[in-house]
């Protein structure tokens, strides 16, 4: 009898997808999930653990078990020629033409994520990785009516981000278990492109979202290991970038970069899924409540403290240590707006670079002039690797300290609004939207669902002195969405999805615990 994993792809087969979707392919992923996938699943079981513990008000801690490898002397593995000077990475989706776009927009880096900016329909995820293919070999291109859409001679570094451990494929199933998302990503990127990169003096490189853990990365380690033993590629080939968007994670930099560091070569600062992970994590306690979105930023004492340990953990290392995201969007149509947003981007990123960041992240090609000026300016060199931060001293108790939660009308109902308007644009297939004048994907609308359910959990109280109550939510909800149905951006959007987006929303902020991420609930509703 055959030990061959039993496969089985649900998903309809596009043109193309047979490309994608080959026997050998699909049999790597399904090997690999084989030998894998208990390990997800005992992760996952340990996260609940921990959250468990949290919830009964434990806090987190710098591990006493690993003070050694904190203590110890040791460096991550030679980072490569063209991951050393990363000082402007753009990130979006796998769609074609802004995977075209990123390319050719200057940055030094683009991440194509396969995550947070991209909705995971069945579509959208295969037809990603033959656009991820295409632009390995160069041949990606549109032809429109009026425009061609081309690669230029000198693009940027590829980096691709597979979704994250708690996440399935519900569309292909290993002995009929949906596969973890992350071996669909990852194991077809690898499998279809080693040979090529390695051809055209790059490698396979990843970005690493959402772990909560040095046991987190030791499994991707040993993944990696894996994969490159099975499609005989010379060890240590794999290059990833971990991004530190959980409050947990804060407390064990050295330790996942110990853990990887025959891969690593960095981490990375993602703010908005940190201050998501913050309010999770926290949820049950009264002395954790956030003030508005908007008032929570890289210069609040919490943020900032991460952000400098960041820096100091990773040069320590060998490894870069690479700032957030800028979410602002060109606003064409105002010149006066547009400049003060782009002041904005200008000091957010004096920051960065000014503290020993090695490089930052821009959402929209249009940012990438302004980001790259600041970091040429005053990051003359290709990183920031000789500047240790021996100067940083961060606690415990940095890390933890809330800012006081001043919380507005104003605040609640720019929440619900976002919440509305991207959950029904993801639920419609797309992951990555613009809402006003700030690109939205997954995590900035998980903060913003995140915080009615905390300020409603604790009857927290607006500036004018109200109480925040379920009833004047969704009284609120109803306002919102009847604007949003009004308005412009509603043009894009079906009725019947923004109606959903506000039913999933009152959902989520009316459930007694609080749901751990708004795409597990939601991806039973997309195809």
């Amino acid at each position: 009898m055959s030990s061959r994993p039993t496969t089985q792809i649900t998903g309809p087969l596009e043109p193309g997808f047979e490309s994608i979707l080959s026997v050998e392919a699909t049999e790597f992923v399904a090997d690999m999930t084989r030998v894998f996938r208990p390990r997800v699943e005992q992760l996952l079981a340990e996260r609940e653990i921990k959250q468990r513990a949290l919830d009964a008000g434990q806090r987190p801690t710098f591990p006493a078990d690993t003070a050694d490898i904190r203590k110890g002397q040791w460096r991550v593995h030679t980072i490569p020629a063209d991951l050393l000077d990363r000082r402007v990475e753009i990130t979006g989706p796998t769609e074609r033409k802004m995977i075209i776009n990123a390319l050719n927009s200057g940055a030094s880096v683009f991440m194509a994520d396969c995550e947070d900016s991209l909705a995971p329909t069945w579509h959208n995820i295969v037809n990603g990785q033959i656009n991820l293919r295409d632009a390995v070999n160069h041949s990606i291109s549109i032809d429109n009516a009026d425009k061609q859409y081309r690669l230029n001679a000198h693009v940027a570094t590829l980096i691709v981000r597979p979704r994250g451990w708690h996440l399935i494929e519900k569309h292909w199933l290993v002995d009929g278990i949906a596969v973890p998302a992350a071996f669909v990503d990852f194991g077809l990127y690898l499998f279809h492109n080693h040979a090529e990169l390695k051809r055209r003096g790059t490698g396979p490189y990843l970005y690493l979202p959402k772990l909560e853990g040095y046991t987190e990365a030791r499994l991707w380690n040993d993944v990696f290991k894996w994969s490159e033993q099975r499609l005989a590629i010379e060890p240590k080939t794999i290059k990833c970038t971990v991004l530190i968007e959980t409050i947990l994670a804060a407390f064990e930099l050295d330790e996942i970069l110990y853990e990887l560091k025959n891969y690593i070569v960095g981490l990375n600062c993602g703010r908005w899924d940190y201050i998501f992970s913050f309010i999770k994590k926290f949820n049950q306690d009264p002395a954790f409540v956030l003030p508005d979105r908007r008032e929570v930023t890289m210069t609040t004492p919490f943020m900032r403290a991460y952000s400098l340990l960041v820096i100091q953990a990773c040069h320590r290392r060998g490894a870069l240590a690479l700032g957030g995201m800028a979410a602002q969007i060109p606003i064409k149509s105002d010149p006066v707006a547009n400049a003060q947003a782009l002041a904005k981007v200008r000091a957010d990123k004096e920051r960065e670079a000014s503290d020993g960041h090695d490089g930052t992240w821009v959402a929209h090609p249009g940012l990438v002039p302004t980001a790259l000026d600041v970091f040429n300016r005053l990051m003359p060199t290709a990183n920031n690797l000789d500047r240790l931060r021996t100067d940083v001293h961060v606690t415990e108790q940095d890390l933890l300290t809330v800012p006081a939660a001043h919380i507005t009308e104003e605040g609640l109902r720019y929440n619900l609004s976002v919440a509305i308007q991207y959950i029904a644009a993801w639920l419609g297939g797309n992951g990555c939207v613009p809402i006003n004048h700030l690109m939205e994907d997954a995590a900035t609308a998980e903060i913003s669902r995140a915080q009615v359910w905390q300020w409603v959990k604790h009857r927290c109280l607006l500036a004018d002195g109200r109480v925040i109550t379920i009833e004047l939510v969704e009284q609120l909800l109803d306002e919102e969405l009847k604007k949003v149905e009004q308005s412009a951006e509603a043009a894009t959007n079906r009725a019947a999805l923004l109606k959903q987006a506000a039913t999933l929303v009152a959902v989520l902020t009316r459930a007694p615990q609080f749901d751990r991420f708004l795409t597990l609930r939601a991806y039973d509703q997309i195809d």
